[in-house]
Parts: structure tokens; C-alpha cells; sequence
């Protein structure tokens, strides 16, 4: 029985990062290339989806972007259609509709037999209403975070972890100089991969994670200790997300118009305060932001960007539904997108390098 599918849209939602492009890539190249389909690209995310800014995609429109960090079609990371924001109401407080219908007359007013949907556990559960609408919709996961539940790694991680561990490296020097502590604040929302992959690749003398709650009081003892035996300075990666044994997280700023209203930040200036008040040790703070997530990708996320979105296409035309892309175990593969959706992989108490990283004494503020 012939293979139904012929016209498939794509789409980038939430944050940008190093391999979309070469998703984004593979995705086109694959489907013309080897089946023959019609692909088309829409702008901005799912925003694009609710304002039908939708157009074919050629193998020309991918041709050159491989090795270009951000993505070609845009991405947009305010957008749910199920509960997009609209305006304020006379109160001032924001209003929010369901636009599902609107984004579903226009997949059927391009013929569209499928979606291709490139983004993290936010984007994974925007998709939703799709799939239970009838929508074949195939995740391919993406985020620097690497906390997409149902596989062990996300393209953009690895690059963002290159960027982080040289970051990490270079303020050794400074540390070094001026017998301070440097604490370098890195992103990841709620799991800690970040800081622990580039803390221990860069020798950072503690780590601090959302998943290990920290005692202040133990990272100053930490510190002093390593001041007392010569060591001269202090190297601390933290993560944006990193909570204190009281459970609080440091909240940078709340925009209720957003999917994910909450945005972290400020975690690495209040240690460092705490910790020159405490022990009157000088101590700076970088935040490495944006820059995490920006830029040409290394070659180990190019080859696996361009994995999943091969492995995305052949799941659609052997007839699958609602699957994501998956690496687990090293084997590529694919799961139920509704097992994955709006579900964060956090680092668990048995991950084998927070043993790595204590055998080498490193701190977790525990």
C-alpha cells in the first residue's frame, strides 16, 4: 500500500540553538531527495502556525546552513495555540484563547499530512492538541538543556557544553591572579547537564545543580578550606536553577503572557555576595547567558542533528505516528511523543558522573 504521505510542514519552537539548521537540513534534503515529498517551512514556531505563515522549502532555501548556528525558519517560544495570549482584558491582566481550530485550518488549507516539530518538552506538549486532532506530528528534541525526557541527549547540548567549558577555563586565569572565587552562572532551567558536564570537563572546584540542593554554610567551609591549603582560588559552575536547601530558586523575572512564565536568573551573583560576605573572600560572577545557546555548532551536534532528522522523515514514511525522535543507549530510535510531552529529564541521584565528580572532590554544596 502506497505511503499517503506527500506534503509535510516543519517547524522550529522554543529557544534557538547550534543544529537546528542542520535538522532543518537533513528534514528537507531527505524528503525530497529519497521520497519526493513537498516540504513546507513555517515561520517562527507555532506562531507561524497561527498566522499561516507557511511556505514550500527547496533544497536551495537549505543548501549552505549546516554549519549556521539559529535556524533559517525562526522560532518563537511565547506561542501555545492552545493557550496563546490575546491581549489584557480592561483589568489589565492578560486574556488567552484556544486557537487550535485557526492553526488546524490552515495545516488543511495546505494539505499538510504532517509536521515535523523541532523543540523541547514545551514544544513537545504545543503539540498536543494536533495529535489528538488527527495530526501526525513527529518530534525531533532540541534544547542546550538536554532535559527532554525519553532520550539520553538533545542535539545542542554538546556545543553548549563546549561553550561553557571554555568559559569555565578562561576564568581559571583571573581566579588564579587575583585569589578570588569565580562563580559562573550557566543555563539549563531545571536540570543541572550543563554545569556538571562543563564543571567537570573544565576541573570546576564545585558544582552547584537544581537536583542537589546547596548549604551556603558548606560552600564557604568549601572555599576557606581550599584558601587555607594554598590553593589560592575557587572555579564554581552554577546552574541557572540551582535551589538552596530551603528550596527557592533565584527568579530573574515573571511574564505571565509566556508558556513558561517563570525565568530564572541571578543565582551565581547572590552565592558570590554571600560567599565574600561569609568569609570575606573576593568573589565575581559571569553569567554566561545566551551565548550558550548561540553560534556554529560543533561537529558531534551537526552529525547528530543531521541523524535525527533522517531518522524523523524514514519514522513518517514507515507509517509511524506521533513519535520522537530518540538516542538512548547510543542506538537511535523513537518514542511516543505523548509519553515525552511537557515531561523535563532531570539528573538523577545514580548518574555515574556525580560519582565521577566526587571521587575527585568535587563540591556540591551537600
Amino acid at each position: 500500500m502506497p505511503n499517503p504521505i506527500k506534503r509535510i510542514g516543519v517547524l522550529t519552537a522554543g529557544g534557538d540553538c547550534p543544529g537546528i539548521n542542520a535538522v532543518i537540513r537533513a528534514v528537507t534534503k531527505t524528503a525530497i531527495y529519497k521520497y519526493d515529498l513537498r516540504v513546507f517551512g513555517i515561520e517562527d514556531g507555532f506562531q507561524g502556525l497561527i498566522e499561516n505563515r507557511i511556505a514550500p522549502l527547496s533544497s536551495l532555501h537549505v543548501s549552505g546552513i549546516l554549519t549556521r548556528g539559529g535556524t533559517i525558519l525562526g522560532t518563537n517560544n511565547r506561542s501555545n495555540p492552545a493557550h496563546c495570549f490575546v491581549g489584557n482584558d480592561e483589568d489589565g491582566k492578560p486574556k488567552f484563547a484556544d486557537v487550535t481550530p485557526r492553526c488546524l485550518d490552515n495545516i488543511n488549507a495546505h494539505k499538510l499530512d504532517a509536521l515535523i516539530v523541532i523543540g523541547g518538552d514545551g514544544s513537545m506538549g504545543c503539540a498536543m492538541p494536533f495529535v489528538e486532532a488527527g495530526v501526525n506530528c513527529i518530534g525531533i528534541p532540541k534544547t542546550i538543556d538536554n532535559d527532554v525526557a525519553g532520550t539520553d541527549l538533545t542535539f545542542g547540548f554538546l556545543t553548549a557544553v563546549a561553550t561553557a567549558t571554555d568559559a569555565l577555563d578562561r576564568l581559571h586565569s583571573t581566579a588564579m591572579s587575583h585569589h578570588r572565587v569565580m562563580v559562573c552562572e550557566l543555563m539549563g532551567r531545571n536540570a543541572g547537564w550543563i554545569a556538571l558536564h562543563s564543571g567537570i570537563a573544565s576541573g570546576s572546584d564545585a558544582i552547584l545543580i537544581p537536583e542537589i540542593p546547596y548549604d551556603i554554610d558548606r560552600i564557604c567551609t568549601f572555599v576557606k578550606n581550599r584558601m587555607a591549603h594554598n590553593r589560592g582560588f575557587s572555579i564554581i559552575a552554577c546552574a541557572e536553577g540551582a535551589r538552596s536547601t530551603d528550596g527557592k530558586q533565584i527568579v530573574a523575572h515573571v511574564d505571565p503572557t509566556r508558556p513558561e512564565p517563570i525565568r530564572l536568573g541571578g543565582v551565581g551573583q547572590h552565592i558570590a555576595t554571600q560567599i565574600q560576605q561569609r568569609t570575606n573572600i573576593e568573589a565575581r560572577t559571569t553569567v554566561l547567558g545566551y551565548i550558550q545557546r548561540s553560534g556554529t555548532p560543533i561537529a558531534n551536534d551537526r552529525v547528530l542533528a543531521t541523524a535525527f532528522g533522517y531518522h524523523a522523515i524514514e519514522q513518517l514514511m514507515a507509517g509511524k505516528q506521533n513519535r520522537m525522535v530518540s538516542m538512548t543507549n547510543g542506538t537511535l530510535c523513537d518514542v511516543d511523543i505523548k509519553s515525552v510531552a511537557g515531561k523535563q529529564r532531570l539528573i538523577p541521584m545514580d548518574e555515574p558522573l556525580l560519582a565521577t565528580a566526587r571521587a575527585v572532590k568535587t563540591c556540591f554544596g551537600d
